[in-house]
């Protein structure tokens, strides 16, 4: 549904967005993540046909948003992270607005009312805007963007300033709309991405870090140095018995979870896995061992791990170079074939001129 190529946009020696590739699938969730200044927001705005690129290409159902501009816009929604509102238009008046100058064919009414009805603002639709909650704000900056029914909806810090309650309103809603449609969402909120989206691209410093589902980055990341062990028997024996075993940087004991048991989170250092070892001395303490659980790593854990300044980008493919010789011969043979008919198109006006 949308593809980007080597997408690059430099301020001066400045690059906001460093040759960047990826594609969203039609359908699907995708959750944009990064820190301040990551790139984000430039991205966004690339690929909605606010901005434009140094370097790159952006395609939306096929069509390039550079030479066919209308079309993308036509397929996009797009929230800001501040919502384009006019404060002092109702609700119903505010849609209107953008409808007419959208240009929207569908009958009006009707698809104003399923809209409102869609996002849950049916009742406010008479208020003006500048009196209505933060929540509802929201709401209508997400109505707006879903005016002409566009098949792609991008939306830029969705949640930012909500309160909890707020937060899981707008969620249902964004969940509900992201099954007919293909959905960006940026956002600061990680746990609010991981209920969310199907998939994660983590964005620093203009790069891409990471692009998977949260559950295999997690995965990826946490390694089988952190676990949490349950096991049977007295407290004094167990507890002597795990910090005699070499190799354990760090031992918690967790909420006793179990009558007769108990539950301890054991860190090695990284890349070392010391469960056989762990469980080895238990059995020869005459201990029992009731679970043995590796600890995944939430997406705040991924997160934090992949903007760190000495984490590596991943690596993204890059097209051939045979390919890219292949791309740079044909776009100049279209050069070179456009310059010859513009001559002969003047030398015959040329001509026409004489003969006159």
């Amino acid at each position: 549904m949308i593809e980007i190529k080597n997408l690059t946009k430099s301020y001066g020696s400045k690059k906001a967005v460093d040759n960047i590739s990826f594609e969203v699938e039609r359908g699907e969730i995708l959750g944009f993540l990064g820190p301040n200044g990551a790139g984000k927001t430039t991205t966004m705005n690339i690929i909605t046909g606010y901005l434009s690129s140094t370097d790159g290409t952006v395609t939306v159902d096929g069509f390039d948003v550079v030479e066919h501009p209308a079309e993308c816009k036509r397929r996009i929604g797009y929230l800001p992270e501040q919502p384009p509102l006019y404060m002092d238009m109702t609700v119903e008046e505010y849609l209107n607005f953008v409808y007419d100058i959208k240009g929207v064919k569908e009958p009006r009414k009707k698809h104003i009312d399923d809209i409102l009805g869609m996002v849950r603002i049916t009742e406010v639709r008479g208020r003006l805007i500048k009196n209505l909650s933060k929540g509802y704000k929201q709401r209508v900056g997400i109505a707006q963007a879903l005016i002409g029914n566009p098949e792609i909806l991008i939306l830029d810090e969705p949640t930012v300033g909500l309160d909890p309650k707020q937060i899981i309103e707008i969620r249902n809603v964004i969940k509900e709309l992201g099954r007919a449609r293909t959905v960006i969402l940026s956002s600061h909120i990680l746990p609010e991405v991981s209920a969310i989206c199907e998939r994660v691209i983590i964005i620093n410093k203009g790069k891409i870090m990471a692009i998977d589902t949260p559950e295999n980055l997690s995965r990826a990341l946490s390694g089988d140095n952190k676990f949490m062990i349950r096991v049977e028997g007295k407290h004094y024996d167990i507890e002597q018995t795990l910090k005699s075993i070499d190799g354990i940087e760090s031992m918690q004991e967790l909420a006793q979870k179990e009558e007769g048991a108990y539950d301890f989170m054991i860190e090695s250092a990284p890349d070392t896995d010391i469960r056989k070892e762990v469980t080895k001395a238990l059995a020869m303490a005459d201990l029992s061992v009731l679970m043995i659980k590796s600890m995944d790593l939430s997406l705040e854990d991924v997160f934090i791990q992949l903007t760190e300044d000495n984490a590596a980008p991943a690596q993204q493919e890059e097209l051939p170079a045979e390919e890219i010789a292949a791309e740079e011969e044909a776009v100049e043979e279209t050069e070179e074939t456009e310059m010859v008919e513009q001559m002969e198109e003047a030398e015959e006006g040329a001509d026409n001129e004489s003969n006159l």
